[in-house]
């Protein structure tokens, strides 16, 4: 039997350089919850270093480990990934692809690593906003070899998005689904973005402080709040839904 979940597929915590730095685990789950929100997706700037101690504060919320990865052309790419394994071995790849520029004050906040208690555990030194050196097909494969689902980040944006970057999506770009931010209605989507339609559609908060978790979301019709049941109804498969 199909049972709807609303999920927020774009939560950024006090890891990535433009976040709150109450954007802690603990506090996003809690508010979270307290949001209506079954599934959500931690997706920090080009790192996935505060995913170990979301997944340990869960509770009975799905947590769904991501990155927000920004490619040679400057557009931002979500990644979906199906474990701890898989985001970690990404992280890896990212990490070797970032230019050697330390984060420091003089660009953007502590890009801070905790722990499930909100203890810091370190911070990190590398300046996670920079861009990769994969270019968007090549990281969409890349996300794609290790069994993720790639989406392209609020498309609606005037900058860092696939439109803004190219002016258009190409054929051969493989994309899993698309998000439309909170800034653009779904009506308005439809006209706007017509033409791309094809895709699946998700909508997402992109939230960078406790307030933005959940201010939208997207509702799955699916079996279960998993991975792979996100992977089948971008697929279309069965009876599954989208709604934004």
């Amino acid at each position: 039997m199909l049972k709807r979940f609303r999920a927020d597929l774009h939560i950024h915590t006090c890891l990535s350089p433009c976040a709150s730095l109450d954007m802690t685990p603990k506090r996003i789950i809690q508010q979270a919850k307290q949001k209506g929100l079954d599934i959500i997706a931690i997706s920090d700037h080009n790192s996935a270093e505060n995913i170990p101690a979301a997944l340990s504060v869960s509770e009975e919320i799905t947590v769904l480990p991501a990155m927000e990865i920004t490619t040679s052309e400057e557009a931002h790419i979500i990644a979906l990934m199906p474990e701890v394994n898989s985001i970690n071995e990404l992280q890896r790849i990212v990490y070797s692809s970032l230019p050697e520029i330390e984060q420091t004050k003089r660009f953007y906040s502590e890009q801070v690593i905790v722990d499930e208690n909100d203890f810091v555990k370190g911070f990190n030194r590398r300046l996670l906003i920079n861009a990769t050196e994969f270019s968007t097909k090549e990281l969409i494969e890349i996300i794609h070899e290790l069994g993720g689902l790639a989406v392209a980040c609020h498309i609606d944006r005037e900058v860092f998005s696939i439109l803004t970057q190219l002016g258009f999506i190409p054929p051969e770009l493989k994309f899993d689904a698309l998000e439309i931010s909170f800034r653009t209605s779904p009506q308005d989507a439809l006209m706007e973005y017509q033409q791309y339609r094809h895709y699946p559609w998700i909508r997402s908060s992109d939230a960078h402080t406790l307030n933005d978790i959940g201010k939208v979301y997207t509702e799955f019709v699916i079996k279960e709040p998993t991975f792979e049941e996100i992977k089948l109804a971008f697929k279309g498969q069965g009876t599954r839904q989208i709604k934004i």
